[in-house]
């Protein structure tokens, strides 16, 4: 039998708070390929509201993955626009 004080069930704030840092990750990837700086944004958004609402360690790597996506994807467009003219 699990004891909750040793193990307690997930809150309703913790799985909010993993489905903005996955949501973010997502975004993040996105951003590579699509409008970098808005999908780089949410990604950002989202990574900062999951670590402020419970997911620490993932919300911020969200947050850090999304101004990277959102870096690259800038650069990555921009490769391609000069290699089409």
């Amino acid at each position: 039998m699990v004891d909750p004080a040793t193990n307690p069930a997930p809150s309703r704030a913790g799985n909010a708070a993993r489905i903005c840092t996955i949501l973010a990750f997502a975004f993040a990837v996105i951003a590579l390929f699509l409008v970098p700086l808005l999908f780089g944004l949410i990604a950002i958004v989202l990574g900062v509201i999951a670590a402020t609402q419970g997911d620490k360690p993932l919300g911020w790597y969200a947050a850090g993955a999304g101004a990277a996506g959102a870096i690259i994807g800038m650069i990555l467009g921009a490769i391609v626009y000069s290699a089409a003219s």
